[in-house]
Parts: C-alpha cells; structure tokens; sequence
C-alpha cells in the first residue's frame, strides 16, 4: 500500500486510516461530522497527495488536450483552470478531472503546457487512455509521484493562508491560480480550487516540501478554527454540493449528459474523444438522469440500494447516500428516468426489510 509524505503525520494525531485507491490515507481524526462543519463554517485542511498529476508539454500540448476531454481548453488562459471530463469512445466518462493552463515561463520556447489533475484510483489507466491519443507533437510526463496537494478549505481558508504569503490571495479569482512563496516555501501553485463547495485553496508542492507546508497552516489556522480532515469529511462536504464522484455517479458507462455535465462538454468545440456517441445521447434524450433526494427518518441511503416508484416499481438505483451533518437529514444522489427526475416527486427507497419515502429535490442540497 502507498502512503503520501503525511502518514506519519497522520497517524500522530490519532487519525482512522484506511486504504483508499491503494493508499494508506486519513478517514477522520475527531470524526466526520466535526470535520465536516469545521470545513462548513470556518477551515480544514486535507491531505489530498494521492490525486494524479500529469503534464502535457510540447507545440501540440492543447491539441491534445483538445483531443481526450469534454469541455474546451482553448478557452483557458495561462493561470486558468477548467473542470472536465475523459470520454470514452462510447460517450462513457474514463475519469473526471481539472486542466491547467501553465504560465508561459514554464515552457520552452514554441511551447505549451498543461497540468491534469485525476482521481487516484485512475491514474494509470488515465495516463493510458490519453497516450493513446498522443499522436500529436507532446509529450506526456507523470508526476504523481513527486507531488503533494493540500486542499485548504473553508470561508477562514483565506484569511488562514494570507498569514504565510505575500501573494495577494483574495484576488486570486475562483478557479484560478498562481505561483508564489508561501511559509518559506518558494514556487507553490496556489490554485482557487476545491471540491467541497466551502471555498479555499489547492497547495500543490514537492513531496519533501509537504510536511513543513502542513505544519505551517495547521499552526496558522489555529486562530481560525482550523481542523484536519480526513477523507470522510471531504465526501460528505461534495455530496452536499451535488458534486460527482468517480465510482458512484460517474463510470465508463455513463454519459456525462446523464450525470448532469452537459455544462462541461463542449459539443461545438470541433471532434473529440466519444463526441458522437455523446451528441447521439443530447439528440436521443437520457434513459436516466442524475437526481438528489432527501428522506424520512434517520435511515441513510448507500450505493446501490433500488429506487421505486409510489407503487413500489424498482426505477433506478443509489449512487451516493449519507446523514447530511449541515441538514441532519439523509441526503442522496441516484439515478431514475427523466419521467421521476422532476423535483418534488415522490419515491421510495428499498432498504432490503423495509422501505423509506424520499423526495426529489433539486441540487445542491445547500
């Protein structure tokens, strides 16, 4: 099993570690839902090292790119991030992930780069799938293993950082990033980024590097009310959001049309990786569409769990469920035919002895 530079960091503050796409990582340290509202109402930071980065560099860099995701990179300036998707030749979705434009400084001369960022149970087979396409003028470089990423999140996220640098960091805009000096440590991509809908701050540096950067925003965020938090938390905080995760609403067999990403996938902006399997779906129209609900009672809703109509009529399934720690109610994403997608309706989720009425609710939950 993999570890990250942190481990033993986290398993000096009592942290529950488990394995998670072959890493040994911090599921909690003072439990999901405190770590889960400390992110809410002030900060919280995670090690999050066990994400892939790859770099794409070479005259044709954007080509490439171009090529193997969904949304269009062209749109990006130097210091922009874009959320995407890997498509696959059938319009199924091989991964989600964020591309960075790089500054031009990073490049040789005639040259353009890129950084994507992937889900860590994906790495190899993402690096694959889009060397395969890699018929272009670029190379492909992966450098997972040498990076360490902290996700610093929370509305104290901002103040808690400015502590530790002189980059103005209220002007970075959402979903943006810089390069700059931060707790002594120099050429750190500071990117307004995040997947738990609190805002905040991504930290991306060399693996050696990490430790002294954790030390240093724990310390600073002590006025703050910062806590680490585990992986438990960050899930809980996206599910909340509505946001999608590879494994439970999005796979190979899904079409980002059906997972409600039709907002990332640029149909217009020439051929792509599974373009015409996609716009087949757009003409067609979806046999499921992602939807979130809320239910009765204190019963949570785990993957796979049916779906049923009133009548009792199994109509799709459970993708994500939890105890919403923000709305102390169960909380859920599944997949059901447009005819139940509509918020307000009613459904019923089979929990194996029992069943429990749900809603549809439009998203996000907060």
């Amino acid at each position: 099993m993999k570890t990250t530079p942190l481990t033993e960091i986290h398993r000096a503050l009592g942290a529950r570690m488990a394995e998670f796409a072959g890493y040994e990582m911090p599921i909690s340290y003072a439990g999901i839902r405190e770590e889960h509202l400390a992110v809410r109402h002030a900060v919280g930071v995670f090690d999050v090292s066990h994400m892939g980065e790859f770099i794409v560099k070479g005259p044709e860099a954007l080509k490439l790119v171009q090529r193997v995701t969904s949304n269009n990179a062209a749109k990006l300036a130097p210091g922009r991030v874009q959320y995407s998707c890997l498509p696959n030749e059938e319009g199924g979705i091989v991964d989600d992930l964020l591309v960075y434009r790089l500054f031009d400084d990073q490049c040789a001369e005639g040259e353009e780069a890129f950084m994507l960022v992937v889900n860590a149970s994906n790495i190899e087979k993402d690096f694959a799938h889009i060397q395969r396409y890699n018929n272009f003028d670029t190379r492909l470089i992966d450098i997972s293993d040498q990076s360490g990423l902290l996700a610093v999140q929370g509305p104290r996220a901002t103040e808690a950082l400015q502590t530790l640098t002189d980059v103005p960091l209220a002007d970075i805009a959402y979903y943006h990033f810089v390069k700059g000096r931060m707790a002594g440590i120099d050429n750190v991509l500071i990117s307004a980024t995040g997947y738990t809908g609190a805002g905040g701050f991504e930290l991306y540096v060399a693996n050696e590097e990490l430790p002294a950067l954790w030390e240093a925003v724990m310390e600073a965020g002590k006025p703050y009310g910062i806590e680490p938090a585990g992986l438990g938390a960050r899930d809980t905080l996206r599910l909340e959001k509505g946001y999608c995760l590879y494994g439970h609403e999005i796979d190979d067999k899904t079409s980002p049309i059906e997972a409600g990403l039709s907002w990332i996938t640029k149909l217009k902006k020439g051929d792509f990786v599974g373009r015409e399997a996609i716009l087949r779906v757009k003409e067609e129209g979806t046999q499921q569409q992602l939807v979130g609900f809320k239910t009765e009672g204190k019963r949570v809703p785990r993957q796979g769990y049916t779906l049923l109509d009133e009548s009792g009529q199994a109509i799709g399934r459970v993708t994500s469920g939890t105890l919403s720690p923000s709305l102390n109610m169960p909380i859920g994403m599944g997949y059901v035919p447009p005819a139940f997608a509509k918020s307000g309706t009613a459904i019923q989720i089979d929990l194996g002895r029992k069943q429990v009425a749900a809603e549809v609710v439009e998203l996000p939950f907060v």
